[in-house]
């Protein structure tokens, strides 16, 4: 064999390769397993042949790494030359969620109460028959302790019907005087529709001080009717009943729709109903060892559901537990 004329031949085809395709034939072609540089290697005798024939082998394969280190930085060239990017365009936007809306009320609502001084308490949702019924004057035979009614674990362990087991444990660690909501999820036994669900979310606030009269409860809830459905509301007070209030009242705000002209949302009266109130009853304050001869105080309950069905004419509470993001996206 000879060495010179392969190694010329050799080195003209890698100098000429203009592709990696075309330089990895050659190097199948020169140093290849069949090649005849490895057949003559394989029948070497002696060392000086040996010596000849390993060099050559050792400056094609420098050769073909050299050509290949060229081979890919003119491709990467020819790469960012036809790709290229312009830098200072937007980047695709992340999709992102939001707050369902029942979350948005909430915090809302939480947003009123803190900026008029009052403490945010967030209660357990598995309550006692004490904290839920005894302390709040609803006595073993109160249609509100039935099974039919109340879902319960075990004894007297239950899921709480409303938020009002917070106002007693609060009470109960605490001296007058005493300015809180508590707000959350609730569960009652009810038959699912249109405007009922096994599980819905509530807002209670307590008041509790010297010479705390009806007037501050019109005034605070006035202020909440009207953060929540506009600077035009007022509130109107019915006679009601409920057993840890005396006297009761049912509260209403005027149609933030019609203003006042009736319409459907307001049933035609002028009026939407907001919820329950009332001076709290001396009872449940000695219930929790306050003299009511010394402090009184107001409580109210109000449905975040309600409020946000109100606000936006939502016309099935079942929509807001069903996951569509058809009807989520909108709020």
């Amino acid at each position: 064999m000879d060495a010179q004329a392969l190694e010329n031949e050799a080195q003209s085809a890698i100098s000429s390769a203009s592709t990696l395709a075309e330089l990895d034939e050659a190097r199948v072609r020169y140093l290849g397993r069949k090649s005849e540089l490895k057949q003559a290697l394989r029948e070497v005798r002696d060392a000086e042949t040996g010596s000849v024939l390993n060099g050559l082998r050792e400056r094609l394969e420098a050769g073909i790494a050299e050509r290949e280190a060229d081979l890919g930085e003119a491709a990467l060239g020819q790469r960012l030359a036809q790709e290229r990017v312009d830098v200072t365009l937007p980047g695709e936007a992340v999709p992102r969620g939001h707050l369902h809306l029942i979350t948005q009320i909430r915090r809302e609502v939480e947003d009123v109460f803190l900026g008029l001084g009052y403490r945010v308490v967030d209660g357990d949702e598995v309550e006692d028959t004490w904290h839920l019924f005894d302390a709040l004057n609803m006595p073993p035979g109160h249609v509100t302790r039935s099974p039919l009614h109340t879902l319960f674990l075990n004894g007297d362990i239950v899921l709480r019907t409303e938020t009002s087991p917070s106002q007693i444990r609060v009470m109960e660690a605490q001296q007058p005087p005493v300015y809180m909501v508590s707000l959350g999820r609730t569960y009652r036994r009810d038959t699912i529709d249109a405007t009922h669900h096994a599980t819905f979310h509530q807002v209670e606030g307590l008041a509790v001080d010297e010479k705390i009269t009806l007037a501050d409860l019109k005034g605070t809830l006035l202020h909440l009717a009207r953060a929540l459905f506009g600077e035009d509301r007022e509130v109107r007070f019915m006679t009601d009943f409920f057993p840890f209030t005396e006297p009761s009242l049912g509260a209403a705000v005027s149609c933030f729709l019609c203003e006042g002209a009736g319409c459907a949302v307001c049933k035609h009266t002028g009026w939407i109903e907001m919820g329950g109130s009332g001076v709290v009853d001396p009872n449940v304050l000695r219930n929790v060892g306050y003299d009511p001869e010394q402090v009184s105080g107001f409580a109210f309950g109000l449905g975040l559901e309600r409020i946000a069905m109100l606000r936006h004419g939502v016309p099935d509470i079942r929509m807001f537990w069903d996951n569509d993001l058809r009807f989520l996206r909108q709020f």
